[in-house]
């Protein structure tokens, strides 16, 4: 094969110089042949177009991928806080605990109140019943909601809302009648006593204000000879 490769020898050269090729049967005898580069190349299977790197601008995301979304990198708006992103809290709800002295040391006062306009058989009665609803409380056999209602109960009889204080004794005396019959029936007693002192010191006291107006009045016209 060499022989189709070098050219006849030249008789007017030496030799020693070196042979001469025939570049012409070098792509004639064929050999590995490489495609041109204005040849065109197949589109990929996926369908996403094929960009050469030297056309992609700086900064641009790379074609085929999904462009990065807005609303991730997007701020919540001020005054508020997205409700995935608000996390529930565990910590219990501390609620505030109703006392003793809250409680007895009106209904204390309103049975010294009552003293002198009620009898004394009476008054005695109610301070039995009164240590009883003391001692259940120490002792831990009051619920929590006798406990609250007792609590509202007191702050009517404070207010002298004589009807609401005792609609509150009648819903204990109902929802929990086991844990507060031994004392609720001197509760009664009291709201009762505590409302018919009230009433009798209104009158009292509006007796005083016409008393005062009728005193302050003219005298009559004297009369001819």
């Amino acid at each position: 094969m060499a022989e189709l490769y070098v050219k006849p020898g030249n008789k007017e050269r030496g030799w020693n110089d070196p042979p001469q090729f025939s570049y012409g049967l070098q792509t004639q005898a064929g050999g590995p042949k490489r495609s041109p580069l204005t040849k065109r190349v197949a589109a990929p299977q996926d369908g996403s177009p094929r960009v050469p790197p030297s056309e992609t601008l700086p900064g641009t995301p790379p074609m085929g991928l999904p462009p990065p979304s807005s609303k991730a990198s997007r701020p919540p708006a001020m005054g508020g806080c997205p409700a995935s992103t608000v996390e529930p809290t565990d910590f219990p709800v501390v609620e505030c605990e109703t006392l003793l002295e809250d409680v007895l040391r009106p209904l204390e006062q309103a049975l010294d109140d009552c003293h002198g306009h009620t009898k004394k058989q009476v008054c005695d009665d109610i301070s039995r019943r009164l240590a009883l609803l003391q001692e259940q409380w120490v002792g831990g056999k009051l619920s929590t909601p006798v406990k609250k209602r007792m609590a509202l109960l007191v702050q009517e009889l404070s207010n002298h809302r004589w009807d609401e204080a005792d609609d509150i004794h009648r819903s204990l005396m109902v929802d929990h009648v086991t844990e507060v019959s031994q004392w609720m029936v001197g509760v009664k007693r009291l709201i009762a006593e505590k409302r018919s002192l009230s009433s009798e010191e209104q009158a009292n006291e509006e007796k005083s204000i016409a008393t005062a107006e009728e005193n302050q009045t003219t005298p009559g016209v004297q009369q001819d000879p």
